[in-house]
């Protein structure tokens, strides 16, 4: 038996040295062709011949013959191993050999094919050790490939050539370096062909025997489905189907599966099956589709429907080379949402992959290659088809994610048809598990306690539109920012412009005062869930940045909204892009990124073509003139709505006045509160107490809140004094009653004044925060004086008595005439009755009892002079003025009939010299009904 390990090497000294410029005169070396020197002895090579545009020499040596290629710089060997399946493995192959062949010039002579025979049946396949493997691809009706079992990485791979048989070729691309190179076309049955294999053998099970290795590593055997021989021999299944024929040359009648493969091939031909029926199998050409002219005009013609494909080759983890069906499209596809690592292409050629390449490669290519599949073409952006491959036992893309193999990305994930939470949800699994690319990761929160990492808090201000102040459960304020957001911001010429104008961000910046005001309406005052999503480290200042502090990047929401992609949704802010390996960007990133997109489409906001809102505002806060001719239309439109803008201290602020389209400094009215440390021309004046106090809590109430304010006056500093409201609350109130001011003393003129003093009594009794310190006042005695009211003329019909020369007049009420009348006639019946005795009474002191003329003593008739002892009833004559007259003698103790009011006067006035007597009506009525004579109002 020949050795098939080299034979020309052994056999033929000459044909390493044969070129285009052969004369076939090169000296012939016996000593090393003993066995070859029967068949031919000539020491020079006859044949030499000229093929397609390249040299070719012939040499026989004994069974073999040696072609040289030049252009590819190849030696082909063809020998015994030619009737076995040997098949050319280069770009073009030659054509098959035949002992007839043109090129050879010659007929093969009758002992070459004797022993070229005899060199076929040398190696029998039940010599030959089976092996197994798993079918990782199909390249044609009579070539496979298969891989072992994978060990720490991707397994290794053989390509094994069915023996005996040969199928059609595959179609094939031309060659892009040669502009004038054609592409290959099918030849007939070649793509059924490797259909029938790919549908049996992909991803299963197969043994096979290797008969024939060529010197260029080509294997040749026989392959059958299963593990043993006992399963489907391909081979034989492939000609019996009339898919592949049958080598005949130099067969023995010896071999039994030889001899069997050319009875299946009989018979296919006589039933006329695939290659042998009618018509030659013109209809089995596939016309391929290499270009497509417009990507995107192809992918929404799709309209985003499953299309049955097959995935021919797999570039990488991410990237496929797909066969669309049944219009035999060959795309490339880009996994959307994902991207896997890839080989690098160095200058010198070589690919060098990065970590995990091969391997996110192999778990692709053991899931995909070649397999039946639907493909969801969803975007084309740069020319390049981004979608999803479905696959009967999952989703690829979800699936390089969660196994560590592929990351996402942000450019294409917002056309993901599965959405992007599944893809985020896939990707935090791996990282959670630090699998893979994944190994060194650590969390952006991981050094944030769990119970920092998400909490409710109320927001307390907004600042500018992408940062918010909220109050912690503690109490303690936290400035949080909105993750993977900018706020609106001046670019280009409009930077530069106005510089000698006072910047003013909130105004000046185009859609900044409208994104504040949405976050303002929304936010102030109102819990909020708060998620940590990364905390960004602090910067430097650059030669065109600022520095910045360290900073806490959240996802903030408010009944399940995202406060920044409803900003982002509005044209109002705008999506921060970060590299590939940067993973502090939002949670929600996708959301945000979708968002974005539809206010491109629907140009909202920055987006918007439209002219760019200006606002102007006048800020007239220490502006004495301007804030002069506002004050008259403030006063008079009473109650005005207006935004605080800033808290100075508890009772001074700054508010934004929405109809005047003014920002104004206000102080609140009737209070006087704590002043907080301000720099004087002495120096800084150190704070009040309780300032700090008063300063947190008018923010608190009031920052960047709707009221109402009223304004009175004026200060000299242009400042407008007035009163503040807030959902009914008066602040001055509000202050007074929490202990953080005093009234002043010009609320007494304000209609608020009783509801300050009441609010702030209970401060001062308990003493609390101003009121630490309070000492109460000594309480003066006050002499309540009793008001005098108003004279009521009440006219009554009166009877004129007397008239004195001091113009005072005597009178009697006419109503009780006739009462006086019958008290008269009752007395004088009385003192007739029962006429007093002469002598039986002599008052001690009494001089004389004898009567009188009527100007002795200057006494009236009818007085008798006398000197009343002690405990003795007297009257005497009074005047207007209500005195007693000086010769008048008090009575120690009044009648018991007297009235109470001239009994009360008469018992508490100690001399009638020292204070008057004053009695009421009634009192002055009986006084001179019990005194009066039938002439005068004094009697005794």
């Amino acid at each position: 038996m020949l050795s098939m390990a080299g034979p020309c090497e052994r056999r033929c000294n000459t044909m390493l040295t044969c070129r285009s410029s052969c004369t076939g005169r090169r000296p012939f070396n016996s000593s090393t062709r003993s066995t070859s020197r029967s068949v031919h002895s000539r020491s020079f090579c006859p044949w030499t011949r000229k093929s397609n545009g390249f040299d070719v020499c012939v040499r026989l040596c004994v069974c073999e013959c040696v072609w040289w290629f030049f252009r590819y710089n190849v030696c082909v060997q063809r020998c015994s191993a030619f009737s076995l399946g040997f098949q050319f493995n280069s770009r073009s192959s030659p054509p098959a050999y035949s002992p007839a062949h043109p090129l050879n010039g010659v007929s093969q002579p009758a002992d070459m094919a004797s022993v070229s025979a005899q060199a076929q049946a040398t190696s029998p396949a039940q010599s030959v050790p089976l092996q197994r493997g798993i079918v990782k691809m199909v390249l044609s009706g009579c070539a496979i490939i298969v891989r072992g079992q994978p060990r720490g990485g991707p397994p290794p791979e053989r390509q094994i050539n069915l023996s005996n048989i040969r199928a059609g070729a595959m179609a094939r691309r031309a060659a892009q370096s040669q502009p004038d190179a054609k592409d290959t076309p099918d030849e007939p049955w070649a793509f059924q062909a490797r259909e029938f294999l790919r549908k049996k053998l992909i991803g299963k099970e197969v043994c096979f025997n290797v008969e024939i290795k060529t010197a260029l590593g080509r294997e040749y055997g026989m392959v059958y489905l299963g593990r043993d021989t006992t399963g489907e021999n391909l081979a034989e299944s492939l000609v019996n189907e009339g898919l592949a024929t049958v080598r005949r040359e130099g067969i023995r009648g010896n071999n039994p599966d030889q001899v069997r493969l050319c009875e299946m091939e009989d018979q296919s031909k006589a039933s006329r099956k695939g290659m042998w029926s009618e018509g030659g199998g013109a209809h089995t050409i596939r016309d391929m589709k290499y270009v497509i002219e417009n990507p995107r005009h192809f992918v929404d013609a799709m309209h985003q429907k499953p299309v049955n494909a097959i995935i021919e080759h797999v570039r990488d983890g991410s990237v496929v080379r797909a066969l669309l069906l049944p219009d035999h499209y060959l795309v490339t596809i880009m996994l959307s949402g994902v991207k896997c690592p890839s080989f690098k292409r160095e200058p010198d050629g070589l690919e060098t992959p990065e970590a995990y390449a091969a391997e996110a490669k192999f778990f692709t290519e053991s899931r995909l290659l070649q397999r039946d599949v639907q493909i969801i073409m969803e975007s084309c952006p740069n020319q390049i088809i981004l979608g999803t491959i479905m696959h009967p036992n999952g989703n690829i893309t979800e699936l390089l994610l969660k196994e560590g193999f592929a990351r996402c990305v942000d450019w294409s994930m917002a056309v993901y048809t599965g959405g992007a939470e599944q893809l985020r949800a896939a990707e935090k699994s791996a990282k959670e598990r630090r699998v893979r690319i994944w190994k060194d990761y650590v969390a952006p929160t991981a050094n944030i306690d769990l119970k920092d990492r998400q909490f409710v808090a109320k927001v307390m201000q907004v600042i500018n539109a992408d940062a918010i102040v909220v109050k912690m459960n503690s109490g303690e304020n936290k400035t949080v920012h909105l993750s993977s957001i900018r706020p609106p911001r001046i670019e280009g010429e409009e930077k530069n412009k106005d510089k000698d104008k006072r910047f003013r961000p909130l105004y000046d910046i185009p859609y900044m005062f409208e994104a504040r005001e949405f976050m303002r309406k929304k936010l102030i005052g109102k819990k909020v869930n708060v998620t940590v999503d990364y905390i960004r480290a602090a910067t430097g200042a650059g030669e065109t940045t600022p520095a910045f502090s360290e900073r806490t990047c959240a996802t903030v929401s408010i009944g399940g909204i995202n406060i920044a992609e409803a900003l982002v949704s509005k044209g109002l802010a705008t999506i921060i892009r970060y590299r590939q390996d940067d993973d502090q960007r939002s949670s929600h990133y996708d959301e945000l990124l979708a968002a974005e997109a539809r206010a491109i489409k629907n140009g909202k906001g920055l987006h918007s073509k439209k002219e760019v809102p200006i606002h102007r505002v006048a800020d007239i806060s220490g502006e004495t003139q301007k804030a002069k001719q506002f004050l008259p239309f403030l006063q008079r439109a009473g109650r005005s709505e207006a935004v605080v803008e800033y808290v100075f201290s508890g009772s001074r602020l700054k508010l934004y006045m929405p109809k005047e389209t003014c920002l104004i400094t206000f102080l609140l009215a009737g209070i006087d509160c704590p002043r907080g440390s301000r720099n004087t021309p002495g120096g800084v004046q150190t704070a009040d107490p309780f300032s700090n106090d008063a300063l947190v809590f008018t923010r608190d109430l009031v920052l960047q809140r709707e009221v109402e304010v009223e304004v009175e006056s004026m200060d000299k500093a242009g400042n407008f004094i007035g009163w503040l409201h807030i959902e009914g609350v008066n602040l001055s109130v509000a202050l007074v009653e929490s202990a953080l001011s005093k009234v002043h003393f010009t609320a007494e003129r304000s209609s608020y004044y009783k509801t300050l003093v009441t609010a702030e009594e209970p401060c001062r009794e308990r003493k609390e925060k101003v009121w630490a310190n309070y000492e109460e006042k000594p309480v003066e005695e006050v002499v309540q004086m009793k008001e005098e009211k108003e004279r009521v003329a009440n006219y009554k019909a009166a009877y004129v008595t007397e008239i004195s020369d001091s113009m005072h007049f005597y009178a009697q009420d006419v109503e009780t005439g006739a009462q006086l009348e019958s008290l008269m006639e009752t007395m004088r019946a009385e003192i007739a009755a029962q006429p007093p005795v002469e002598g039986s009474h002599a008052p001690v002191g009494e001089t004389s009892a004898s009567p009188r003329s009527p100007t002795e003593n200057g006494t009236e008739p009818g007085w008798r002079r006398w000197s009343p002892r002690r405990k003795s009833m007297c009257s005497t004559s009074t005047t207007e003025t209500e005195r007693w007259s000086p010769r008048s003698v008090w009575p120690p103790c009044p009648p018991p009939s007297a009235p109470e009011s001239c009994r009360r006067r008469l018992r508490n006035t100690p001399s009638p010299s020292s204070r008057s007597l004053r009695m009421t009506t009634s009192g002055r009525r009986w006084w001179t009904a019990w005194c009066v004579t039938s002439r005068t109002r004094s009697a005794c």
